[in-house]
């Protein structure tokens, strides 16, 4: 059926097309060839993502729960902007988990206050903006050093609110709790991190420990301090990492940190999804920050090409999916990891 209804179309497919395979969880499903017939889908969607992608065109699974097709709609129309134009290759599970409305695409977050961490530059910059243009009043926290970047963002939109914390220090998260008052916080996005990157036998205890404090303690102490604060409906994302899934030589201290935040989110879902409250993780491939400036320009070729797409990502493309999984639209999607790379090979 897959080949039968493919075949004839996918000439037609003009560039940046996009494909989206819906399927059942394969738990739902009652025989062995059943099972069989819709695992298939996996292997054939990463196929056909590579095979699109130097077109620019995406292709991506949607495994539906039953009962949970009115969340499924939300998420096909994200798939098919150019708002996902990062994303392909990557199984999408939608469930009924989590309590709520899709309510209005038009500034979806309206009246809603957002904490996003990391927030002067980069990923966590681009999506400080999305939030903010999605109708957020976004608090921008980073260290103090990064001070006057916040300040001229703060300048050309009052909805950019500059927080100076270093979230390394104990009592940060109970000074970001203080900032938000009484009014509470419907979106978090963790998006702070650093590399120390070190082979493991080169690698200090210094580095290692504050690799680990900033990708992964703080997000666990600004997390305890702000979840009395969450209201129902709310969202939180973590900024995980294509290395924390695959692995890579030199990151064995950013990868566990990475990891660490996947299995975080599939826990943390469970809990708050009475409040009607969702957790994701997403995950990164090479995008075009300055982090990875510093990377040698020959490795950052390679890992250019190492994708379906043929590119790097741009930090925009990240924030498009944290914004959409910080918006009501999200409410099928909890205790997920999405990766936003490109189709890249490693990991796949």
């Amino acid at each position: 059926s897959l080949y039968e209804f493919f075949h004839p179309r996918l000439g037609a497919l003009p560039r940046n097309g996009r494909v989206v395979v819906l399927g059942r969880p394969t738990a739902e499903v009652s025989s062995a060839s059943a099972a069989a017939a819709q695992a298939s889908l996996d292997g054939f969607v990463k196929s056909l993502a590579k095979e699109l992608g130097k077109r620019g065109s995406t292709a991506n699974l949607l495994r539906v729960a039953t009962g949970a097709a009115e969340r499924a709609l939300p998420v096909l129309a994200f798939l098919a902007t150019p708002r996902s134009a990062f994303v392909t290759g990557q199984a999408l599970h939608v469930d009924a988990a989590v309590k709520g409305t899709p309510g209005s695409w038009a500034q979806a977050l309206r009246g809603k206050t957002a904490v996003v961490t990391g927030a002067a530059n980069g990923i966590g910059l681009a999506t400080a903006k999305a939030l903010v243009r999605e109708g957020a009043r976004v608090l921008c926290v980073d260290r103090p050093q990064e001070r006057p970047a916040l300040d001229v963002l703060s300048r050309t939109n009052a909805s950019f609110v500059p927080v100076s914390l270093d979230l390394t220090q104990s009592q940060a998260a109970a000074q970001l709790s203080e900032q938000l008052g009484s009014g509470g916080v419907d979106v978090v996005v963790h998006s702070a991190g650093i590399t120390r990157d070190k082979t493991l036998a080169k690698m200090t205890a210094d580095q290692w420990a504050q690799v680990l404090d900033v990708n992964l303690a703080a997000v666990l102490r600004v997390h305890g301090a702000l979840e009395p604060k969450l209201n129902d409906g709310g969202r939180v994302t973590v900024l995980s990492s294509i290395a924390g899934l695959a692995g890579n030589v030199g990151q064995c201290a950013y990868a566990a940190s990475k990891s660490a935040l996947v299995g975080w989110v599939q826990t943390v879902g469970v809990q708050l999804a009475p409040r009607g409250i969702a957790v994701n993780a997403v995950a990164p491939g090479f995008i075009e920050t300055r982090m990875t400036a510093s990377i040698p320009f020959v490795v950052r070729e390679v890992a250019r090409r190492l994708s379906a797409l043929g590119q790097g990502g741009q930090p925009q493309d990240v924030a498009e999916v944290l914004a959409f999984l910080s918006s009501p639209q999200a409410f099928g999607l909890t205790g997920r990891t999405l990766r936003v790379c490109g189709g890249a090979f490693i990991g796949a």
